[in-house]
């Protein structure tokens, strides 16, 4: 029973990093270069109004869902799942709270809040968008390589469920 209810667990992490990665992606592979060859004043707009909508959405649900979902995993890992699905939920678990929740609370949430109070028109403004949608995207990057990477370890660790 409670590794059927793990399995489900591990499925639903593997979706819902999945999904994670894939809006990372978008904004990696091309929304933020589109939004950088623009006017800085527009692209400033643009992501002031992505960053206070986030805050509402199904996405913000799945991203913090899931650091939640994860902590439960470890533990399970740590505590009762057979060795070879331990491993993986662990590494899952920590990829995510590390590469995507810690990365997203410490780097680029401060740097929007920070975008968010800058007049879009202004020079100060221009000058901040020119470092901040650089580094936002490195940022980026790290946490769509994170989501991916524990959408595969919650993927393996399900496929391990099935075998113990």
């Amino acid at each position: 029973m409670i590794t059927d209810i793990v399995l489900l667990a591990s499925v639903i992490a593997a979706v819902s990093a999945g999904l994670v990665a894939g809006v990372f992606l978008t904004f990696s592979d091309f929304l933020m270069k589109a939004l950088m060859a623009a006017q800085p004043s527009g692209s400033i707009q643009v992501m002031q109004i992505i960053n206070r909508k986030v805050y509402g959405s199904v996405f913000l649900v799945l991203l913090l869902g899931l650091a939640a979902l994860c902590a439960l995993l470890i533990v399970y890992a740590l505590v009762a799942a057979p060795p070879s699905a331990a491993r993986w939920l662990g590494a899952g678990g920590a990829i995510y709270l590390i590469g995507v929740f810690l990365v997203t609370v410490l780097c680029n949430v401060p740097m929007n809040k920070r975008l968010d109070i800058v007049q879009p028109e202004s020079l100060a403004a221009a000058l901040y968008w020119s470092n901040y949608a650089q580094l936002w995207t490195r940022w980026n990057h790290v946490r769509t390589l994170a989501s991916a990477g524990a959408a595969l370890c919650f993927l393996i660790a399900g496929l391990m469920l099935i075998r113990a």
